[in-house]
């Protein structure tokens, strides 16, 4: 990762994007140090031009960016860091500083938490009691929620209709967990597919 700083005098921007969501979360600036600083703690630190040092994203509020894959662009003088955020990025406690509030991409929020249920052993979580329960249990589910999810389609309450397409691929999310695999397999497939 050879990256250009003297091209900004010593400064390079660095574009923050949740790691779930790909959502913008937030745009900083970074020379050398914070860069270095920002690899081995895996947190991410910017070179703060107004505070003239090193800053660490959430070393006062605790709404930390910690760092899961750093890449450079083409032209070798700017950084894209998917990270996972502690709590709101925006000092507004807005997600984005770009106020960007918004669902899309809560489906990968979604599957981080079923994630983190399973791997937590919550025996209060009934996402956890369900895998827990087995894979016959999980497929019989995701089963029910399709057949309701059908019976709704037939009726006109859109709200009854979105509620079963809901609790449809929460338990889907949650066999795929089972299985092994991840909603982003399942996009590669389609993907594959090219939207016949």
């Amino acid at each position: 990762m050879n990256i250009d700083f003297t091209k900004g005098n010593g400064l390079v921007p660095v574009i923050i994007q949740d790691n779930n969501t790909l959502q913008v979360l937030m745009l900083g600036y970074m020379n050398e140090e914070a860069l270095a600083k920002t690899k081995a703690e895996k947190r991410v630190t910017f070179y703060s031009r107004s505070k003239k040092r090193l800053w660490t994203k959430g070393e006062e509020s605790g709404n930390f960016l910690e760092a899961v894959d750093i890449q450079i662009d083409c032209d070798n003088d700017t950084i894209l860091i998917k990270a996972n955020p502690v709590g709101p990025t925006c000092h507004t406690g807005s997600t984005s500083c770009f106020q960007e509030e918004t669902a899309k991409g809560f489906v990968y929020q979604l599957q981080a938490t079923i994630n983190q249920r399973i791997a937590e052993n919550d025996v209060s979580s009934y996402t956890n009691q369900l895998y827990q329960s087995g894979i016959n249990k999980m497929a019989q589910k995701v089963g029910e929620e399709a057949v309701e999810l059908v019976i709704e389609a037939k009726d006109n309450n859109i709200d009854l209709f979105k509620n079963e397409a809901a609790d449809l691929l929460y338990h889907y999310l949650i066999l795929l967990k089972a299985k092994g695999l991840s909603f982003e397999d399942i996009e590669g497939v389609l993907a594959r597919r090219g939207g016949r």
